[in-house]
């Protein structure tokens, strides 16, 4: 199985969160600091870009579901129907050469079922035809239970704020190593996610928690989401929100034609 890696940094283990509200341009913006680094924080003196790093090379015989594993994506016209488009009808996506490829303006895709704590394997490339820079350059995501989001992009010589690049729990964490592959080229994650509990109150009891490897590379170790990763301004992420207890998994349409194939999934009971 492929939820194995080779590297591993430390990080911190219970990270401080702070926020202020400036006024800019007569409004109020909220900016959000962890461990004293303001949310996509571009100054690499201050938010360093994650050291580059040779990713593993594919492992076909990892990449395989296991046998007690859900089969959400083969390639096939009949697991493409598994999904749909955030309303429950059909999605805008294409079915290309195997893969799953995103529209401009069709919005997000969706796993029929819903999804607690589990293990999931999937793949993407971004477009061999490089467009754009920073955050325009093969941008989409996976976002485990429809919320928290392990960031796709093309990091691949592109810079951009390193809680933002490919691999990057968006917003709230950066990746400990770019192990991004070529434009075009095939890349894998494998995580394992822990869902977040809460009490009657809303009160969160238990943090969200992401294994993640990256080609064959561990990115994040074990790593607790401070709070969820949607988007709450240019320097601020959303807060965590009492949510049932699985939700679908979905990928986004950025504006870029990223594909992903062989998508697999095993739940976790806790």
């Amino acid at each position: 199985m492929a939820f194995a890696g080779s590297l591993t940094l430390s990080v911190s283990a219970n990270p401080v969160v702070t926020k202020e509200i400036r006024e800019e341009n007569g409004k109020k913006v909220e900016y959000m600091f962890i461990d004293g680094i303001k949310v996509h924080e571009t100054d690499p003196a201050k938010q360093p870009q994650p050291k580059v790093v040779t990713p593993k090379a594919y492992d076909a015989e990892a990449a395989k579901a296991p046998a007690n594993a859900k089969i959400l994506f083969d390639g096939t016209e009949a697991t493409f129907k598994n999904w749909t488009d955030r309303k429950g009808g059909q999605t805008k996506w294409k079915l290309v050469d195997g893969a799953m490829e995103s529209v401009r303006r069709a919005g997000y895709i969706q796993s029929k079922e819903k999804f607690g704590s589990c293990r999931l394997h999937i793949e993407f490339a971004t477009p061999k035809d490089v467009k754009g820079e920073g955050q325009g350059r093969g941008n989409s995501g996976v976002f485990l239970m429809g919320q928290y989001e392990v960031q796709v992009l093309d990091s691949y010589n592109n810079v951009t704020y390193p809680d933002g690049q490919c691999g990057a729990l968006y917003g709230r964490a950066v990746p400990l190593v770019n192990a991004s592959r070529k434009p075009g080229e095939w890349q894998t994650y494998d995580i394992t996610f822990h869902r977040p509990k809460f009490n009657e109150k809303g009160e969160v009891t238990r943090r969200a928690k992401f294994h993640v490897v990256h080609n064959g590379i561990v990115i994040h170790d074990n790593v607790e989401l401070t709070g969820a990763t949607g988007w709450r301004g240019p320097h601020s992420a959303a807060e965590y929100k009492k949510h049932d207890d699985k939700g679908f998994l979905k990928m986004q349409d950025h504006g870029n034609p990223v594909k992903f194939r062989n998508i697999w999934i095993q739940e976790i009971e806790d």
